[in-house]
Parts: C-alpha cells; sequence; structure tokens
C-alpha cells in the first residue's frame, strides 16, 4: 500500500492546513515530525524552542486521538530529513510528499533542497504549499503585494477529515507503556523505538524560561480571542513600554513562527472582528488597535520575503559595502558583560534579565538590545543576533535577521536608529517599575538616581545599601562619547555615492512598494498618537 506523507515543520496545526488536506484527499495518509539532530545542533537552537514544539506536537496529538479513529496520530522520527524519508519509504512506500514551504535558517534551506532531489530522484512526488504570503522564486518585488492580499484572503482550509488508518502496516510496535514514542534511526538503517529526545540529545543547556508561554492550540485560540475582544485597544498607545507591552501586545509571535495558527487565519479573524465593529465603532481605541495590529501583519511576511529572496542576509551585511564596518569578531569580555546583562545601563540589563525569564520581549526593548550592542559597544551584529535567536521563543528566522541588520545599520537602506537607553528609559519607565521589577539591586537605588545609579554619591551609596562596582555594575563605556564616535563611523560611509548606489539596488530588490500601509510604521518605526490619558492594559495571568 503507496501512502500520502504530511511532514510537519513549522505548521503544528490542523486547521488551515492545505497540505494535510490535499494528502488526505488523495489517499491514506501518515503524519510525520522528524526531529533533525543537525538542525538542532545549529548555533540558534535553544532547549525552549524544543521544549515548545514538543507540547505543540503533544497537544496535536492529543487532538488526532479524539477523533477515535485507529491509528489516527502523530509520528515523530529521529534523524537526518533524507535519511527517515528514504527508511519509511523502504517500509511504507510513499505515493507522494506534502508540505508547507518553510523560509527557515541556512541549513533547512539546504535540507528542502536535498529532499527536493531524493524526491525527484527516486519519483515521488513532492508539493509544497506556501505557509506565508511569501514567494518562492520571486524575481519582481512588485509582484509581491497583490499575491500578499490574496493569500489572506483565500479561503480557509477547513478542519481535516478523519484519517485512514496506515500505521497498522508499520513493520514494529512501540514498547509497552511508552508514550510517546519516537522513531530512532540508526546508522544501519533500522528503526529504534524509544522516547521523544531531550535537549541533552543535542547537547543543548537543558534551560527553560521559567514564565515562557506554553505551546497548545486552545491556548493560541484563547490568547487571540482577547486579543481581538479587549486587549488590542491597549495596542497602539503600550507596545512600547516594556511594563505594558505583555499584555497590550498581541503576544500571538511564538504561536505563529510555530504555525499553531494560521496567519491567514488570524488576519481573518482581524478582519471580522473590524466588521463585528461597525462603519462607526463606539469603542474607537479597539478599532485603532485591530487596524494597527493588522498593518504589522503585512509587515511579517514583507520581511520574511526578504530572506526567502536572499538567504545569505543570515550570514553577510545586506548592503556588501557595511561588511568591514565592525570587527569581525565581539571582544569576550564585552560579549559576555553584555549577554548576561552587566551593562551597567538599568533598561538594558532589565530586559535581558525580563527575555531570560520569559522569552519574550516587546518590539522597542528587543531594537534597544540590538542597538546598544552594535553602535556604543560596536560590536558584529551576527554574534548578537545567534544570542537573541536563542533567546527569543518566536524566533523567525525571516523576521529575525533582516531586523536585525536593519537595527545594526548594515542595510544601507534603511533610517539609522541609535536607541539611547538612558533616555529610553526616561521615555519608558519614568518610575522605575521596569527595571525595579527585574533588577532587585534597583529596588535600594533612591529615585534621584534611578536612570543613572553609577553617579550616586558614596555616602548615597552607603546609605542604601548599594554599592557601585559590586552590587551595581559600571556602564561598559561613557555612552554619549561612544554614540558619537558610532555615528562618525557609520554616517560618513552611507553618503558615499557608490554606497548611495548600491542602496538604490538593494531598495529595488526588498524595499517596500506603495500601496503598504503605513511606510513609517513599516522599517520598525514606532506609530505616533495623540496624548490622551488612557486605561493600563489589564494583567493576564496567562501572558504573566
Amino acid at each position: 500500500m503507496a501512502i500520502q506523507v504530511v511532514w510537519l515543520k513549522r505548521d503544528l496545526r490542523l486547521y488551515d492546513h492545505r497540505p494535510l488536506l490535499n494528502a488526505l484527499r488523495s489517499g491514506p495518509t501518515l503524519l510525520i515530525y522528524i526531529a533533525e539532530p543537525t538542525l538542532w545542533r545549529q548555533p540558534d537552537a535553544a532547549a525552549q524552542h524544543w521544549k515548545f514544539i514538543a507540547e505543540a506536537l503533544l497537544d496535536l496529538d492529543r487532538s488526532l486521538r479524539q477523533t477515535g479513529v485507529a491509528h489516527a496520530c502523530l509520528h515523530l522520527f529521529v534523524g537526518e530529513a533524507v535519511a527517515v524519508l528514504q527508511a519509511i519509504h523502504r517500509c511504507l512506500p510513499i505515493a507522494a510528499l506534502h508540505a508547507h514551504i518553510e523560509t527557515g535558517n541556512g541549513l533547512t534551506f539546504a535540507r528542502d533542497r536535498a529532499v527536493r532531489r531524493w524526491a525527484k530522484e527516486v519519483g515521488i512526488p513532492f508539493h509544497e504549499v506556501p505557509q506565508f504570503a511569501v514567494i518562492r522564486g520571486l524575481r519582481e518585488r512588485d509582484l509581491w503585494l497583490p499575491y500578499q492580499q490574496g493569500f489572506m484572503r483565500e479561503p480557509v482550509a477547513p478542519w481535516p477529515p478523519p484519517f485512514t488508518p496506515v500505521w497498522a502496516e508499520w513493520p514494529l510496535s512501540p514498547p509497552e507503556g511508552v508514550y510517546p514514542v519516537a522513531w530512532w534511526l540508526l546508522p544501519d538503517g533500522s528503526w529504534r523505538a524509544g522516547p521523544w529526545p531531550t535537549p541533552r540529545d543535542w547537547n543543548l543547556p537543558d534551560e527553560d524560561p521559567p514564565l515562557r508561554q506554553k505551546a497548545s492550540r486552545t491556548l493560541a485560540e484563547e490568547t487571540l480571542a482577547s486579543f481581538l475582544t479587549h486587549r488590542a485597544q491597549f495596542y497602539a498607545r503600550h507596545i512600547s513600554s516594556p511594563l505594558t507591552a505583555p499584555t497590550a501586545s498581541s503576544r500571538l509571535s511564538p504561536y505563529l513562527a510555530y504555525g499553531l495558527l494560521s496567519l491567514r487565519e488570524v488576519w481573518q479573524a482581524t478582519e471580522a472582528a473590524l466588521e463585528a465593529l461597525g462603519p462607526f465603532p463606539q469603542n474607537r481605541p479597539l478599532y485603532a488597535g485591530l487596524k494597527a495590529f493588522q498593518s504589522r501583519l503585512y509587515w511579517h511576511c514583507h520581511f520574511i520575503q526578504k530572506l526567502e529572496t536572499e538567504p545569505d542576509i543570515e550570514f553577510r551585511c545586506l548592503h556588501p559595502a557595511y561588511e568591514a564596518l565592525r570587527p569581525p569578531e565581539a571582544p569576550p569580555e564585552w560579549y559576555a558583560a553584555f549577554t548576561e546583562g552587566r551593562t551597567g545601563w538599568p533598561l538594558v540589563d532589565a530586559s535581558i534579565a525580563m527575555l531570560r525569564a520569559t522569552g519574550w520581549l516587546n518590539f522597542r526593548m528587543r531594537a534597544m538590545l540590538v542597538s546598544t550592542a552594535t553602535y556604543p559597544l560596536w560590536m558584529p551584529w551576527r554574534p548578537i543576533g545567534l544570542w537573541l535567536a536563542r533567546l527569543f521563543l518566536d524566533y523567525e528566522p525571516g523576521i529575525h535577521w533582516p531586523q536585525i541588520q536593519m537595527q545594526a545599520g548594515t542595510t544601507g537602506i534603511n533610517t539609522i536608529r541609535i536607541y539611547n537607553p538612558i533616555r529610553q528609559a526616561m521615555r519608558l519607565d519614568p518610575k522605575g517599575e521596569f527595571v525595579r521589577k527585574w533588577l532587585p539591586y534597583m529596588r535600594r537605588v533612591p529615585d534621584l538616581w534611578l536612570f543613572e545609579p553609577w553617579r550616586m554619591p558614596t555616602d548615597v551609596q552607603k546609605r542604601y545599601g548599594v554599592i557601585v562596582g559590586k552590587d551595581i555594575p559600571m556602564p561598559m563605556v561613557d555612552l554619549d562619547k561612544a554614540i558619537r564616535e558610532a555615528k562618525e563611523r557609520i554616517f560618513p560611509l552611507r553618503k558615499r555615492p557608490e554606497v548611495e548606489e548600491m542602496a538604490r539596488t538593494i531598495i529595488q530588490r526588498h524595499g517596500s512598494r506603495p500601496g503598504m500601509p503605513s511606510g513609517r510604521d513599516a522599517e520598525g518605526r514606532e506609530p505616533t498618537f495623540r496624548r490622551r490619558r488612557r486605561p493600563s492594559p489589564p494583567s493576564l495571568p496567562s501572558l504573566f
């Protein structure tokens, strides 16, 4: 019996899953996930990523088993993708392979090409369906926006019908009492049944942010519903401050990054919520928040399209003139101080503390971290990008790497943004609530020295029991001087005629186009709004 194989990657759901629906319409179907050791040993991989995926897979498996159809379950294999598919094909001949297109890191890009070559060699049709509004092989950027608009409005694929049992044909049986079971591919091509892999199997530090979001379809749907019906009213005004952003933001990013929700269903749910408010909405803040959120859904795929079109920007500067701008490696002591949250600038260190505890940080603070590392500290962007990739639960390579480069000023086409962490603290955390929440030593610092605690006189330090250089780190550099020097290095380069000429070419290949919403927001700027007092967003336990 030949079977249809659906290969899950970053699309861990049943609803709006076209590859799954197409496979089920074609014949007996096997739903698989492949845990690839090489992929999990990459420098952008983290234990929290695997644990989130494992939670999502178990939740998906439970949903399948509740259908009551024998053998309607997810099957997890451990091994390299081509080798696993070859071994499955030997046991159960594959009639066709179905998957979503993934815009991942360099390894997944090479892996997908290898799978396509293998499928072609053995005569297995490999049907790939777009996961996002991203065009593989796009040659003309002007074609992207019409495609994006059509993609979002395509009908959402329904829940799949019951599976046809095929697992009974598998030549091995799982051990008694082992659930969930994984099939480990051995070097000789045979299988070993055993427990699911853990981060230790890939030599990953077994770190898991204690307050990170958990993975399940139900949680994803609840998070979406709470945002569309209530929390979005705080979105426009409160997403910049790290104090209010945890509940004012949608918090859908990990569910979109790993495909527990499809982007299309989120888009259409947002459209429905806007329509329900009517042409003259009484809740104007909710309407404004939903519109602002919807505009960002455009930019989601706009950035992923950049990496899809030019995969090398994970490794090199988008604009080649910036390759030699910074040193190739960060000084080890500076890198350690920054990544451990010992910069001496409270807002930076508190943001790192929050990120380590939750796996999430709002956009403005993410931008500030990259800016601080790459301008006043003048460190190269790629090591910082890899470190942040491991800390971000919602790491989406197609968004991550273009954004890292944008904030580091190496695209040649975006406005140079140098965030001063002291001024950001004065604006976004004027009472020090955020830094005192995440940095216990700041609770002993008087308000007068909240933004520059290293300037406290010695007698004040003794009186409050907080000693600079011991309890509070000293700033790594003189901030004003370091920012001035960074500007003196980057702005003259940017103005060179040959650099400007190359920038025009990059805009043609990657730039936004007329008709996209709010171009001033598009490349990372935060929107501005009229200064009206509005209530703060609620505290939601599920989003800490």
